[in-house]
Formats: structure tokens, sequence, C-alpha cells
């Protein structure tokens, strides 16, 4: 078993992530079979409670696990599941220590913090091999990212973890990728090397030595300045890697071949691979090229809560891209705090209120998505509102459907006080309900998570073809509240179809209006099983409805023109090519 360890230095949000998917992604396009570990710093058990200005997302896995947003970059990077135990935390960590200490585990003795929280680390070896036991193929290989930055006080136990580590695993197993800044002032507009080796300098008093320096930079780093880290690191020049800002993430794979990396970690880890990557790199490099070519547009207004800070819906955004650049179309992404839509704004701010409105009529699809609490609900509603009546294609996502059953009861029914009991508990049209095993009195942990399946109502159903015309599917749920089921029939009469339901068929999952050309809302996060060459179904129905090609999409049985779809030679796509069934992820996603 090799690991590679990646650390970050200078400062956070540097985009280790990124780096650690995309070494991953090149590893395993050589043949390896590659897993991952985010390591997170803080006393949270795990991401679930955070709110999205905090970290961003919360992405959630197959079991339930809320966890770090990295964790989705991996996912999709590598295209694997993960489950919670890819996460550890501090928090977690402790929690498993105090709870053992109650049992009388450790015999009376004192329970040093430190002590516990290094075992525990060392201890990831024994989690990877229980991994080799339950796959049938042989993992060659662990990732381990280490959140945060070198220097850190609430890191150094881990720091010293894995310095101890290092010796358990042996040389030839583990290596350390170091990622660091080279900011370059535009006042001089010369690239500064003093925070890597400082970085560097503090990382190696702690017992690491860095294999790889990763420099992070806005332009391509000069052969000076690649030497001149390369003398005060105490590593070789072609162990100094440039990674500078590029059109899109999916160049960051390539960027990082193209500088030796596979050669390296091959002699560095005595690693079985080819010389070369294979197939799968070559998509990502005609994903690269077709998002560098692409000339039409496709915006979207993204109607939400935390619109100021991007990663709160990372994986939403990726969705999109992953959508548009299928139907090779450039994403814009209009975002749009949706309390500027209330009438408050009006009488407050009236030049954000019509910026706000200017966005949204000017945009060719409309997209809520999920969110807590009642800040903005009614915004959520009039952004809604207008694309049921503009025949705007439309897409709610979790609190999103749920703002869309109450717009339409509001409008089309005539209940004024519909809402949520989330929002109203005291409503007397209560059409979103807390689901009965709900527990009010404890936050984390307590909500529906996890993959679950929904099996399809109707084979009439614009969904159910976009899913393959499967009769189920499988998605992943994250949510306290549901749409009241004994108010199903009220809506269906009305034209609101919930074309799909979960197995006890208790809980509505999917709905869709009638006479519209795309009004779709579900209950589950699509967008974290959205792929780069896989992308979502209601994503995709959104961004083909929005650029008009929907009606000819489902005409054609679900089928893409040539130049839409990706290759499976190693080169660009041919336009010679037969028309091919876009691959999406299957409805059973095992």
């Amino acid at each position: 078993m090799k690991y590679i360890l990646v650390t970050g230095g200078v400062i956070s949000g540097i985009g280790k992530g990124i780096i650690a998917s995309s070494i991953g992604t090149i590893l395993k396009s050589c043949g390896l079979h590659v897993t991952s570990i985010k390591i997170d710093p803080y006393i949270n058990i795990d991401a679930g409670t955070f709110s999205p200005y905090e970290h961003g997302e919360v992405f959630v896995l197959d079991d339930g696990g809320e966890v770090d947003l990295d964790l989705g970059n991996y996912e999709r990077f590598l295209d694997i599941r993960l489950t919670k135990d890819n996460n550890l935390t501090t928090g977690k960590i402790y929690q498993y220590v105090i709870n053992k200490e109650r049992k009388g585990d450790y015999l009376g003795k004192t329970v040093q913090g430190d002590a516990k929280l290094l075992s525990c680390c060392l201890e990831m070896h024994s989690v990877f091999q229980s991994w080799l036991d339950a796959f049938v193929f042989h993992l060659h290989l662990g990732l381990l990212l280490l959140g945060g930055t070198v220097g850190d006080i609430e890191s150094m136990p881990f720091i010293e973890a894995f310095r101890q580590f290092q010796f358990k695993a042996k040389r030839e197993n583990f290596c350390n990728i170091h990622v660091s800044l080279v900011p370059q002032p535009s006042s001089t507009g010369e690239q500064k090397t003093k925070p890597t080796q400082n970085s560097v300098r503090e990382l190696r008093g702690l017992g690491l030595s860095p294999d790889l320096i990763v420099c992070r930079c806005s332009t391509p780093l000069d052969t000076s300045v690649k030497e001149k880290i390369s003398m005060f690191c105490h590593v070789e020049p072609e162990q100094v890697i440039c990674v500078h800002d590029v059109s899109s993430i999916y160049r960051v794979p390539l960027l990082l071949e193209e500088q030796g990396v596979v050669d390296y970690f091959r002699h560095r880890l005595d690693l079985p691979i080819e010389r070369q990557p294979r197939r799968m790199l070559m998509k990502w490099k005609e994903m690269a090229d077709r998002y560098d070519r692409l000339l039409e547009t496709c915006s979207i207004a993204l109607v939400g809560k935390y619109t100021k800070f991007s990663d709160s819906y990372a994986s939403v955004i990726k969705a999109l891209e992953h959508s548009a650049l299928a139907i090779n179309h450039k994403l814009d992404i209009k975002y749009i705090d949706s309390a500027d839509l209330e009438p408050d704004t009006l009488q407050e701010e009236p030049v954000r209120y019509h910026e706000a409105w200017q966005k949204l009529c000017g945009a060719d699809g409309v997209l809520v998505p999920g969110g807590f609490g009642v800040r903005g609900t009614e915004g959520k509603i009039q952004a809604i509102s207008w694309a049921r009546k503009q025949k705007k294609p439309f897409l709610g996502v979790c609190l999103g459907m749920q703002l869309a059953v109450v717009e339409f009861a509001r409008s089309v029914l005539g209940w004024q006080d519909a809402n949520s009991t989330e929002f109203d508990p005291k409503t007397s049209h209560p059409v979103v309900i807390d689901m009965p095993e709900h527990n009010p009195g404890q936050m984390g942990g307590t909500m529906r998570l996890g993959k679950r399946r929904t099996l399809f109502q109707t084979k009439n159903s614009i969904m159910r073809k976009l899913y393959g015309d499967h009769d189920f599917l499988e998605e992943r749920h994250r949510h306290r509240f549901e749409v009241n089921p004994e108010l199903k029939k009220c809506f269906e009469e009305q034209g609101l179809k919930f074309v799909g339901q979960d197995e006890e068929g208790e809980r509505m999952e999917v709905v869709e209006l009638e006479e519209h050309p795309f009004f779709v809302g579900v209950q589950y996060h699509p967008e974290f099983l959205s792929r780069p060459i896989k992308p979502s179904p209601p994503y995709f129905g959104l961004l083909l409805a929005s650029a008009g090609r929907l009606t000819h999409y489902l005409q054609k049985g679900c089928r893409l023109s040539p130049r839409d779809t990706y290759s499976d030679r190693s080169g660009s796509s041919s336009p010679d090519l037969e028309i091919t069934e876009l691959k999406f992820p299957s409805a059973n996603h095992d």
C-alpha cells in the first residue's frame, strides 16, 4: 500500500483538494486503484452543522456521511464512491477516545490527548487494509489530504502523527506533496518565493520533508524562480511543480502530467504503472479542449441565500457545468440573492431589487437549490412563480421543490397562507411538514441522509426519460421536511404531478408540472452524483430546456448529436461517429 500526503502552506483555500484529486486522476488513468482520506483538524464531529459561509457546502455521501466539500472533488475527479470514514476530524477522534475511556477500555490509565490522537492517526493503515479486504480488486494508493495550513496549532498533532507514520509505512511507500503559494504583487510583477521557503522550512522543522513542492501562482513559474525554490527548499528543480491559473480545472491533471509527475511517482514509490496515462486522461484533455472552444452561452439564474460565496453551492455549480459542457454551451450563472427579490427590498434598496429582477428576467432557466431557514424564502417563491407563469425552465432542489409546492398551493389552489411548518408552524395549510423521525432536540446527524431509492409512478414522465426510462433511481438526500402526502390528490388534480415517490409511497420525491416545458422539483440532491462525463439528469434536463433542445433530445430517444458526444477514442471526438447515447449514472448506482 502506497500513501501520498498532501499538505498546504501560506494560506488556506489554495487548491489542495483540486491538486490531490488531479494527482489521483492521473494515477488512476495509469491503471492504479486509488482512494482518499480528508483530514480536518476542527473539533466538529462532521461538517453537518456548518454554515455554508464557514467551509462551503456540506457534501453528502451514500452512507449519509456529511463531509467536507473536498470529498466531492475526489468523487467527481476519480469517479469513485466514498464513505464517512474517508473524512477524519479531530472531533471524531476525540469522541472515539472518550467513548472508549467511558467503557473502561484504557484500564484506568491516564488518557493523554495528543498520544491518543496520534495512535488513531496511525490506525489509518488498518483502515486502508480493511478496504483492501472489502474490494475484489487490489487497492494500490491512498491519498491523504490534511486540511488547513502548516503551522496551525490545531493541525500540529496530525503533523506529528504523520512524522511517525512515515517510518511505519517505510520511505518507499510514503511521500509528501506540499502545496504553497507564490504571490506576484502587481506593484512589482515579480514572483515571490519567500512565503514558500518559510512554509517548507516550518514543515521540515516538524519532521516532514516534501518530495514535491506544488506552487500555486497566477502565471507560469520562471526558470530562475524554480531554481531558487529548489535551492532553498532542498529539492531538485524537477520536484518543483507549477500549477498556474488555467481556463478550467479540467486542465489541472494535464498540467501536472506534462511536468513529469507520473514518472516521478513511478520511481519514488516504485509504482507498477505504465509510462503514459491511458485513455481516461485523454477524456480529460477532450473536455478541457471542448471547454475552451465553446461559443454558445446558456444562462441560469441561481436563486439562493448563500450567493456571496460560490463554494456554498460547489456541487450545484459543478453539476451545471457538467451539463452545459455536455451540450457544448458556455455556462453563465447569474447569482441572485433571493432576499433581493422580495417587496421589502424594493422599499429599502430599490436599485438592488430591480437589478435582481433584471438578472432573473434575462436568464434562460431558473434554479432554486436547497437551503435552511426562513430568510429569503419569499424571494425564492417569487422567482418560482415567475418561472411557472412565464414558462421558463425551472428546477427546484430539496427546499426548492418544497417552495415550488408552496407557490402552487398559494397561486393555483388559492391557499393564501400555505407554507412549510419550518417557517410557519401555525399555518392552516401545512403543505410541507417535518418528518416523523426528525428529532428537533438535536441538530447533528438527525436529517434523512444518504442514498435512497425513488420509484417512478408513471411512464409518461420527462424525468423518467432523462434517467434512461428505468423504473427507479437512487440519489442522495439531506432534508428534515417533506411535502405533506395527505395533500397529494389536491395538487395532482390541478396538474402538479408527483411522478416519483419513495418505496413506501409516503414521501414525494419528484414533481412535474403539466403543460410546462420543464418545471421540475426533486427532494433529493442530484448534484452529489454528477460527474464530468456523466452529468446529473435533472440538471442536464434544465440545461437542455434552457437551450431550447429538450424536445428534440427526447424525440431522438434521449440521444445527443455526434458533435456533443465524448469520443471513445484517445483523440478528440469525430463528426463521423454515430449518434451515441449520453452516459448517465444508471438508475442503480452500485
